[in-house]
């Protein structure tokens, strides 16, 4: 857009002399002849013509033009070589979305639509091109999975195997192995994932860009040492934001929380590229969540949708924040619009579950038939969703089915705490207790600090009549994070309030209190001894620490070093007391 003031064209002084008509030039009438007719006449003191210059001045005056002249025509040259502008190219979206896959950090979702359309271009034009069906499989998973539209996890598949036909991975094409990796990680297969990304680093140990994708496929298998391996590969071999995101969520899921809130902290200031900056700082915003910190929450989910609008994932984070500061009607507002943007099905379980706390039925069963459709899209294109299907089974839906579901899980050896944990509270659900105690056992034993496994735990615990360790995993939930859940967090307290504060003599005794007024422990527990072993009379006083009536008492805390709960003593007793 032309800035600069309009003049009429005849007011313009060309910019040259045009040529003199056959007349001769036309000078004003009070001009002098010869003189420039654009030039006006001189006034006052400038009338005056200065002296003419002396000889030594022209000299140093010719001396000053042509060094002048050298340095300007050497500027110019040095700048404008060949009459060509040589100032570097402002990068454009496919450019940059080219350097962020080569750096390994995520691209803008704008970037990543030029990517693929540059690309479906050339490879129309070039079917033959393998890098170029691999590098369109590979952004087609990407797009799909920040976008939640499993649809594209299917053209991936194509490009992919297009890339493959073109040049087999074992003729060097192993990106397009990567590619397959990612897609099998981004469909919940890690079992698959594995073995492609293992055929990758088999060939060639130093492609960094196979070992984001085994670490993804080590953890949703719950191989916490070869997650730790592989990352600690990543990091040799590519240094800097991507190699620290993957740090901090290895510490992360080890409950390491200094070290992951340090490791994620480094990794947001070293960030540049807004995407890359956006997921940093979303991964703050859920360490601070984990730790029930919902302020913080909310501030770092906020900075990360400042900083790049489409990472619509903090949405569903800061929803999730705000429930637990009790400003339902945004976190509401929030969920709708992460889900229109995201459609996610464990955001719309949140969303159901959040309708349910709120008492409005209604939108809780509507959102549940949402979920429904979304499961349903998820297994027609291809994606096992099973764990957020169980979880819903458990609590709103059927729990043998979700025991069905997450069975079939352990089976295909994912092996994560998200699975051990789900399927620990399924068959608690199914009033299989003491089979799901040692999968919730297993889901907090890996370190993790989520205040869902510990009220899982402790629920079991004291369905088990395991009141010591009930009491203690019910308060490391809500110790953990308050306000977990909008509905468990609130059954976490009453939980812990029915057991009532710990009674005086330590963990031996830490039984609940027994209903209205208590009865005296010395007098019956002298009586009870004698009657199953009448015969050793010779030593009475030697008799009374030895009744079998109160050993299975210490037992009932005891099964914690034993994973084999149902067989314990205390499995047996509690099953007794409740048969009729």
């Amino acid at each position: 857009m032309d800035v600069m003031p309009q003049q009429d064209p005849e007011s313009r002084r060309p910019s040259q002399p045009s040529q003199p008509s056959p007349e001769g030039p036309r000078p004003p009438h009070d001009a002098t002849p010869g003189a420039d007719p654009y030039v006006m006449p001189a006034e006052g003191a400038t009338a005056v013509p200065p002296p003419p210059p002396t000889l030594r001045t022209t000299l140093r005056r010719a001396a000053f033009g042509a060094v002048a002249a050298g340095v300007l025509l050497a500027g110019a040259l040095v700048a404008v070589p060949d009459g060509k502008d040589d100032r570097p190219k402002e990068p454009g979206p496919v450019e940059r979305a080219e350097a962020a896959a080569t750096a390994g950090s995520p691209a803008s979702l704008s970037d990543l639509t030029a990517l693929i359309g540059d690309r479906q271009k050339w490879v129309e034009a070039h079917p033959a091109d393998a890098p170029s069906w691999a590098t369109l499989g590979s952004a087609y998973v990407e797009w799909g999975r920040r976008s939640a539209d499993a649809a594209y996890f299917g053209r991936a598949e194509e490009a992919l195997k297009r890339s493959l036909e073109a040049r087999p991975g074992e003729r060097g094409n192993g990106e397009a192995w990567v590619g397959m990796a990612a897609l099998a990680n981004a469909r919940h297969d890690f079992l698959a994932a594995k073995r492609w990304g293992e055929t990758v680093r088999k060939q060639d140990p130093k492609t960094w860009s196979v070992y984001p994708v085994l670490i993804d496929a080590y953890t949703g298998l719950g191989d916490v040492k070869a997650a730790t391996e592989a990352t600690e590969k990543f990091g040799e071999l590519r240094k800097g934001v991507p190699a620290l995101a993957r740090t901090a969520d290895l510490y992360r899921g080890q409950g390491w929380r200094e070290d992951a809130l340090a490791t994620a902290r480094e990794a947001a200031d070293r960030a540049t590229a807004p995407a890359e900056k956006a997921e940093a700082l979303h991964r703050l915003g859920e360490l601070a969540w984990e730790r029930g910190e919902p302020e913080e929450a909310v501030a770092q989910f906020d900075a990360a949708l400042r900083t790049d609008a489409g990472h619509h994932a903090s949405l569903a984070g800061k929803a999730r924040a705000l429930v637990a500061l009790d400003r339902t009607d945004e976190a509401v507002a929030a969920y709708q619009s992460a889900l229109t943007k995201l459609p996610r099905p464990a955001y719309a379980l949140e969303l159901g579950e959040l309708y349910a706390s709120l008492e409005l039925d209604g939108d809780a069963r509507s959102q549940y038939e949402k979920l429904a459709e979304l499961l349903e899209q998820a297994k027609a294109a291809g994606v096992d969703e099973s764990v957020v299907q169980a979880r819903y089974e458990s609590d709103h839906g059927d729990p043998a089915v979700a025991v069905e579901l997450l069975r079939g899980q352990w089976k295909k050896q994912h092996r994560s705490a998200a699975v051990a944990d789900a399927l620990g509270w399924a068959l608690h659900r199914a009033g299989k207790s003491e089979e799901g105690l040692e999968y919730a056992r297993q889901a907090v034993d890996t370190g993790v600090r989520n205040a869902s496994y510990a009220y899982h735990l402790g629920v079991i615990e004291r369905e088990l009549a395991q009141y010591g360790p009930a009491r203690r995993h019910l308060e490391e939930a809500l110790r953990t994070n308050p306000a977990f859940s909008p509905l468990d967090a609130p059954k976490a307290r009453e939980a812990l309030e029915s057991l009532g504060e710990p009674p005086p003599g330590g963990p031996g005794d830490m039984q609940p209190p027994p209903p209205p007024p208590p009865v005296p422990s010395p007098e019956p527990k002298r009586e009870a001894g004698p009657e199953p072993k009448p015969e050793p009379k010779k030593e009475p006083k030697r008799e009374s620490p030895k009744p079998e009536a109160p050993a299975p008492v210490p037992s009932k805390t005891a099964p914690a070093p034993s994973k084999a709960a149902p067989s314990s003593p205390a499995a047996v007793e509690a099953d007794a007391s409740k048969s009729p």
